[in-house]
């Protein structure tokens, strides 16, 4: 990939404030220049922040005394419906209600082109942008904007994707190996309501070669279910539990790439039926194994399948039995999370530990940068209802029109 090296340079602006004189015996006094709005004091926290968006109001101080432009940066369109269905809206709502206007902030997609994702960071550099909020592609593409961000001398927060370099780089998203531990206690109960007997066990983890990410969801799960979190491992090779469980397979989907997923397990169960235990990394993932699975007649409530996301497909699959559950990531949350740490940095000031109230670690350098870490849930059909429909993340009539509104009220769905 190539990134431009120019950059603007910042531009002094100098006030002058003419003095008045009076005719009068007694000269005016000096006219005395129109402070610099100050901002506020900030007591948000990593829990502050809800569907109403109410939090962001305390912002409005830290906006007005920021200046500068906050250029953000999503990865793709095809990997997850969520950068165009809610990542988008949801940060354009978290900027308004912050009171941005819409000239104080941009919003890009790089349309899963790392070269692409290069050019927009290299263009709000030279926009004049004074932070950068970034969903990098993969790792080499987060480091290259990261460094034309410390080049410029401007904060860079990874946005749900980690970028593990530089000393003013910061991270936003839920945790992720907290994201695996949900995954795999999802899996183990799974095993144990649909009653799967002696689990052969098979693993399609996320795109461990390109995202960290993976690698620490695969971290959650395997310590769970195998007693290992193989934090420096691409794939576990092998694993029994005292459960009984034996673990048949493991592979990565490139990319996270979903076609290639579901070759990669065709491929494995074809060469072995007796795979009854699945464990997927997101909705995805679970959909790809899931259409392989009732391709070869697999009915519901037989084999496992996981998930994350809570996509209206993984919905889907959930209510009709084919998909345990997902890990549900209020995006929302999320993105005020993150205008609300960008708009503290460009008002050049530091932010508190209540709000960065935690760090993230590369599992494969070990080094470690200042994160803020949100809470996710595991949703299956006990408690879709309270969660993504009540938040109205997954369109109920979308959810009831595919899976009939018998499957739905069998749910407590309305």
């Amino acid at each position: 990939m190539r990134s431009s090296s120019r950059f603007l340079a910042a531009i002094a602006m100098t006030a002058i404030v003419a003095g008045a004189c009076s005719n009068s015996a007694t000269p005016s006094p000096a006219a005395t220049p129109t402070p610099a709005p100050t901002a506020a004091a900030v007591t948000l926290t990593a829990a502050s922040f809800d569907s109403t968006f109410s939090a962001m109001a305390q912002l409005t101080g830290a906006t007005a005394a920021g200046s500068g432009m906050v250029g953000v940066i999503l990865p793709d369109v095809t990997t997850s419906a969520r950068y165009t269905s809610y990542d988008l809206p949801y940060l354009k709502q978290a900027f308004a209600a912050a009171g941005y206007t819409t000239d104080q902030y941009k919003i890009d997609n790089a349309s899963g082109t790392t070269a692409t994702e290069v050019s927009i960071a290299t263009a709000d550099i030279t926009a004049g942008a004074k932070v950068l909020l970034v969903d990098p592609l993969d790792g080499p593409t987060g480091l290259a904007i990261q460094t034309l961000a410390a080049a410029a001398n401007i904060p860079y927060i990874s946005y749900d994707r980690a970028t593990f370099q530089g000393t003013n780089t910061y991270y936003v998203s839920f945790d992720n190996v907290q994201v695996g531990t949900l995954i795999g206690k999802g899996f183990m109960q799974c095993i144990t309501d649909w009653k799967v007997a002696s689990p052969q066990v098979y693993q399609l983890d996320g795109g461990e070669d390109t995202d960290p990410n993976a690698i620490s969801f695969a971290a959650g799960y395997n310590n769970v279910i195998w007693g290992t979190d193989l934090s420096n491992a691409a794939v576990l090779t092998s694993g029994t539990n005292s459960a009984g469980y034996t673990l048949v397979g493991d592979a990565i989907a490139p990319g996270w790439d979903n076609t290639q997923g579901q070759a990669i397990f065709q491929t494995a169960f074809t060469a072995n039926t007796k795979i009854n235990a699945t464990v997927e990394a997101n909705d995805g993932l679970a959909n790809a194994v899931i259409t392989v699975l009732k391709g070869a007649g697999v009915k519901a409530n037989t084999i496992p399948t996981t998930g994350q996301d809570a996509t209206i497909q993984g919905m889907e699959n959930v209510l009709q039995g084919f998909q345990c559950g997902s890990v549900y990531k209020p995006i929302y949350i999320e993105a005020q999370a993150a205008v609300a740490l960008a708009t503290i940095l460009r008002a050049g000031q530091t932010p508190s530990t209540d709000l960065v109230n935690g760090t993230t670690k590369d599992p494969k350098s070990a080094t470690t940068e200042p994160a803020v870490l949100l809470t996710p849930m595991w949703v299956d059909a006990s408690n879709m209802e309270a969660t993504v429909i009540k938040d109205k993340f997954v369109s109920v009539t979308d959810l009831c029109n595919a899976v009939t509104a018998a499957v739905c009220t069998a749910a407590g769905i309305s």
